[in-house]
């Protein structure tokens, strides 16, 4: 359970250090907009993203049991987040991830981290593809810039709202939006290592600003961006309220387990390491509770932060920590501009997101595999979209277990009548 970092230090030099500084800056400057635009999709103020990255992101580099894992706020947590935030409000939220890292700290601390490995894994691409689809549906709105009073929280329910409110179709902000996706798709295929993400979206938004167009943006609809963290509180516990949130406290400690494992498992395959899964359970706990101190959202290590890290040419932890600092840097002296942001192109940035997140790639792959993992990701993928994510994982995993047990031709139990 031993931090990576304490091993990287005793041989780090000033070359490690060059390597480091400039992968922490480009994962920074690809983190920013991801922040921004998770935390408003979830729900939240755009701040709360900042946040959660800097305060996640330098706990998760600093105590996490992976060389090169960059951690902070992911898309795989909006379905949940946006839930929680609805029905118990922010500070509801708060308790939530609070409750998330004591529980992912005590299962680092029994050595719980090789678990994943029984969670099956048409259940995660399920539940990844559903999230994915609610992600890129949630996100419709802001990119045709649809005059709409309120936004249902139901799959089916947000489609029938889109669909009735079509006429107010705003085209200059269609515009942004797909322009945004395609400089972010262009960018990433003929310039992979720059961090072509706050690139895109700056360049679309300086168009927006430049022009004067009819789009909105972070500051016009959320105010001006606080330039600092704020004060850290501990949140107010109670029997009555701890129970109430335990079931969403699970989930999100399930989650930020799940996909910071597999991501330590992804970077450990890039760049032929191994991570330390309990150092890791235990440094996603201390990150969800310094988040929930400071008023911010769960967080997790996230996929794509981590392989652009290691594009870049992250070498040890240092590159996490310089990736935090460099946001906190930014969210210090350039708060005002990070407001300049257009919401469509955001908007673009995350739909792109959900379909990177749906691994197609991966899809030829999926229609291969047996009947029964077949039918497994499909249950869990529609559960995730009409029904809830604690119920898809649940029915999920009891499903996957059974087949398991199935395959291994475990003999049924003996059920004896009862004696009455």
């Amino acid at each position: 359970m031993k931090p990576k970092i304490l091993t990287t230090l005793r041989t780090y030099d000033r070359q490690l250090f060059s390597a480091d500084l400039a992968a922490g800056i480009t994962v920074a400057m690809v983190a920013l907009p991801l922040s921004l635009a998770i935390a408003i999709a979830s729900g939240a103020e755009p701040a709360k993203g900042l946040v959660t990255a800097i305060v996640a992101g330098f706990l998760i580099s600093l105590l996490g049991g992976s060389r090169v894992q960059i951690g902070g706020p992911t898309g795989a947590f909006i379905v949940v987040v946006f839930g929680v935030i609805a029905e118990h409000g922010h500070d509801g939220l708060v308790i939530a991830t609070f409750m998330a890292g004591l529980i992912l700290l005590v299962a680092g601390f029994l050595r719980a981290g090789r678990l994943i490995q029984l969670v099956p894994e048409p259940v995660i691409n399920g539940f990844t593809i559903g999230i994915a689809i609610i992600i890129a549906t949630s996100q419709l709105n802001d990119l045709f810039g649809l005059s709409m009073s309120e936004v249902p929280a139901e799959f089916f329910g947000k489609l029938g709202a889109l669909w009735h409110a079509r006429d107010s179709l705003n085209v200059p902000t269609l515009a942004i939006g797909l322009v945004t996706m395609a400089l972010i798709v262009v960018l990433r295929r003929a310039a992979p290592r720059w961090p072509g993400l706050i690139v895109a979206v700056a360049i679309t938004s300086a168009l927006v600003a430049l022009f004067d167009l009819p789009v909105d943006t972070i500051q016009s609809r959320f105010g001006d961006l606080p330039r600092g963290l704020p004060a850290p509180t501990i949140p107010a516990l109670d029997t009555a309220r701890v129970v109430e949130l335990l079931p969403s406290a699970f989930i999100i400690a399930f989650l930020a387990g799940v996909e910071s494992l597999l991501s330590a498992m992804v970077a450990d395959r890039m760049i032929a390491g191994r991570h330390r899964s309990n150092a890791e359970l235990i440094a996603q706990g201390a990150a969800n509770l310094g988040s929930a101190l400071f008023g911010g959202l769960p967080a997790t290590g996230a996929i794509a932060r981590t392989a652009t890290n290691i594009r870049a040419g992250g070498k040890t932890p240092v590159a996490g920590l310089v990736h935090a600092l460099t946001i906190l840097l930014v969210m210090l002296v350039a708060a005002p501009l990070a407001g300049y942001l257009a919401m469509p192109a955001l908007a673009g940035l995350l739909i792109l997101t959900a379909w990177n997140m749906s691994e197609p790639h991966r899809w030829p792959d999926y229609l291969r595999d047996r009947r029964s993992e077949q039918f497994l990701l499909v249950v869990t993928l529609v559960l995730t979209v009409v029904a809830d994510l604690t119920i898809a994982i649940g029915v999920g995993v009891a499903m996957g277990l059974a087949i398991r047990l199935q395959r291994r031709a475990v003999p049924p139990s003996d059920w004896k009548p009862p004696q009455r």
